[in-house]
């Protein structure tokens, strides 16, 4: 058996009750404020990506056009697009929404792709309707800007979205089985959170640190989304 490890605690300044913050709902471990604060840099980034497609706009009104710089500034779009979308997802894990709003749900996490589709669909048709360009042209940087949007799109889709619900059935689950307690650990490269800290599955030769908190602070911070096999089936024997 492996020695133990180093506990972080991650919990909020402000726990709801119990000792170090362990006693903690599911809702009261969302950090609003935070998402709030955090929206605000992948609005930026999506307002710089859709800026670059105007910018492009008028690339392709030049004669000759310079496919140099088009080239540039698509690769650009791209990368401001998925930075984009890789905050927001991240503000959604801290402030998910409820399933019972179909449209809201999908729309905030679903909004990367949304946004991509705004920041490459009407340069993609410029593209195709140029007429300086010839055919040739016109599939290789259209075919550029589709792949692009493509990449962008997926990188913005959430395929396994945070709401309140799933956060709200994982945390009781974590208390029926932890003595009324919101507790786990979790590691920077782990995939599930343990109600354990010394479970075989964290606590080996490789492991530095591990992390303890609560089931919304794991998928927060680390997007682990489910409990371990082996901690579940240990807390249940006993």
């Amino acid at each position: 058996m492996s020695s133990q490890k180093k506990i972080t605690p991650v919990y909020n300044s402000t726990p709801e009750s119990g000792s170090a913050g362990k006693k903690t709902s599911a809702l009261h471990t969302l950090d609003k404020p935070k998402a709030k604060k955090l929206r605000i840099f992948p609005f930026l980034s999506w307002f710089v990506a859709i800026g670059l497609e105007v910018v492009a706009y008028f690339v392709l009104q030049d004669t000759p056009i310079n496919f140099t710089l088009l080239t540039i500034l698509i690769v650009c779009i791209l990368l401001f697009a998925v930075l984009g979308s890789y905050l927001w997802k991240k503000a959604n894990r801290l402030d998910p929404a409820s399933v019972k709003n179909k449209v809201k749900f999908f729309v905030q996490n679903q909004l990367g792709v949304i946004m991509s589709i705004f920041a490459f669909a009407p340069l993609i048709v410029l593209i195709f309707m140029n007429k300086d360009m010839d055919k040739k042209q016109k599939g290789i940087f259209g075919g550029i800007a589709t792949l692009a949007l493509i990449i962008a799109g997926v990188s913005g889709a959430d395929f396994n979205p945070p709401s309140i619900e799933q956060y709200t059935e994982q945390t009781e689950l974590v208390k029926s089985l932890n003595g009324g307690e919101n507790h786990v650990f979790w590691t920077k490269s782990g995939k599930s959170y343990h109600l354990f800290s010394d479970c075989s599955y964290i606590n080996t030769d490789r492991t530095h640190e591990i992390f303890e908190g609560t089931v919304v602070q794991s998928r927060a911070l680390k997007n682990i989304t489910d409990l371990c096999d082996r901690c579940e089936r240990n807390a249940t024997k006993e």
